[in-house]
């Protein structure tokens, strides 16, 4: 009996130490979150898709120049419980975007705000 538990808990801890890495998530690490950043875009692409929803959309620089960023909200299945679809937002839809932006230097934001096209605040998470 007594082997039979030892060996029963060397597998579970071996398999606890293998699925470790399963937990892992790569967290902020990428994006400057001590300094937000708020741009007015027009929506080019909404991907509503797993591990993270995906926006794509143009940006007037302060040059008048159209540039493309990106930017990544939470997974889909959260959005959904907080009243998403994948036709909340489309193509040319006008939105105000508010994140953490990357910290090398791309047009890609952590999104924390966003303001849909009709002016209104979109919720990031169920409540």
């Amino acid at each position: 009996m007594k082997t039979k538990l030892l060996v029963l808990l060397a597998v579970v801890i071996a398999l606890l130490a293998v699925s470790g890495p399963m937990f892992a998530h790569h967290g902020t690490a990428a994006f400057e979150t001590k300094d937000m950043v708020t741009v007015k875009a027009t929506m080019t692409d909404f991907q509503f898709i797993n591990p993270h929803v995906q926006l794509h959309f143009e940006v007037k620089n302060e040059k008048g120049e159209t540039e493309q960023w990106q930017g990544e909200l939470t997974a889909p299945n959260k959005l959904a419980r907080a009243g998403w679809t994948k036709h909340t937002l489309k193509p040319g839809d006008a939105v105000t975007i508010t994140g953490y932006i990357a910290k090398d230097g791309a047009h890609s934001v952590w999104i924390r705000k966003l303001i849909g096209p009709e002016g209104q605040s979109l919720p990031l998470s169920e409540e």
